[in-house]
């Protein structure tokens, strides 16, 4: 492996492909799918650089994981690749709380789970196997804070794993090619497997409040198909605290526009939820994305039984595509 001065300022993640099914034999580890923010950590000289999967500079947001990760005794720089997550006094992640606590600056509570080591001590790991990149990575956190937290796994028999982590109300598990090595972007390496169905999508506008609702009713979905059309997926009604309705809202006013943004009109009705008034639509502008768990797709292409789990500040709306179980 080639040495090197320092790590990179920044290396594009190795993002994981849907499946239906985790795959089988030993030639996979299998790791929790954590509900959280995916974090690159780069630690050089005892300062700590903590960057989204888009490569956006989030240190100051959580300078308590930072100041964290300072204490792990490193002689020559590291890269870590994990996830940052609020956890929930059972043991599951919370998006929403994680977010929560972003919100209000309360962070000194939140867990970094690392589960990959990409540089350390001057030289370049994304060349060597998984399990060897995940063993050294053990090494060095066998002392670290309570808040930084080695993500384990376990090889071969997926499906016993995803329904124990799916009993254990986890999204799902990822599962990862032992012998592999670090490649960015989506190669089949790594293969995420869901307990529940949970993407993102792009907020186009939202409809009027009934009844006793403040704020808004719902939230109307979108995504960009390989063609760059934005399409319309459905909305998201459920899920939402009355803090929420109007944190949401509030940042929604500011992108409002009078023309509606998708390339083909909603339609007004549909065998599932009720009719979509679009006289009581507002449309913004397609920037924001958010989180959503639901049952199914339907046969005409729309979303059902959809809720908010909240926004991604994280992702860019332009990267937003319907993902294809392979």
């Amino acid at each position: 492996m080639p040495k090197s001065s320092g790590p990179p300022p920044f290396v594009a993640p190795q993002l994981s492909q849907l499946v239906n099914a985790p795959p089988e034999g030993d030639g996979w580890a299998h790791e929790i799918k954590y509900d959280g923010y995916r974090i690159h950590a780069r630690v050089v000289r005892g300062e700590v650089t903590l960057l989204t999967r888009t490569g956006l500079d989030w240190t100051e947001r959580y300078q308590t994981t930072a100041k964290a990760l300072c204490v792990i005794k490193i002689r020559g720089g590291a890269y870590l690749d994990g996830e940052l997550c609020a956890v929930n006094p059972d043991g599951t992640t919370s998006f929403a709380n994680l977010q929560a606590a972003t919100d209000a600056r309360s962070t000194e509570h939140l867990i970094y789970f690392a589960f990959d080591l990409l540089f350390l001590n001057g030289k370049d790991l994304t060349g060597a196997p998984l399990l060897d990149r995940k063993s050294r990575l053990e090494a060095l956190l066998k002392a670290s804070p309570q808040t930084i937290q080695y993500s384990g796994h376990h090889i071969g028999d997926g499906k016993r794993i995803l329904d124990a982590a799916c009993g254990a109300k986890a999204e799902g598990i990822v599962s990862k090619r032992v012998d592999a090595p670090y490649a960015p972007g989506n190669r089949g390496l790594w293969r995420k497997s869901k307990c529940v169905s949970r993407e993102e999508f792009i907020i186009v506008g939202y409809s009027d409040p009934e009844a006793s609702r403040p704020y808004f009713g719902a939230l109307l979905l979108g995504y960009y198909d390989d063609d760059g059309r934005l399409l319309y997926a459905g909305r998201a009604g459920t899920g939402f605290s009355d803090a929420e309705l109007r944190r949401v809202y509030d940042i929604l006013q500011p992108l409002r526009i009078a023309k509606m943004p998708l390339s083909v009109p909603p339609p007004s009705a549909t065998r599932f939820g009720s009719p979509l008034v679009l006289s009581r639509v507002h449309w913004v502008k397609p920037k924001l994305v958010c989180e959503v768990t639901f049952l199914t797709w339907t046969a005409d292409g729309l979303l059902r039984q959809v809720s908010y789990q909240g926004l991604r500040a994280d992702k860019p709306a332009e990267e937003v595509r319907r993902p294809r179980p392979s």
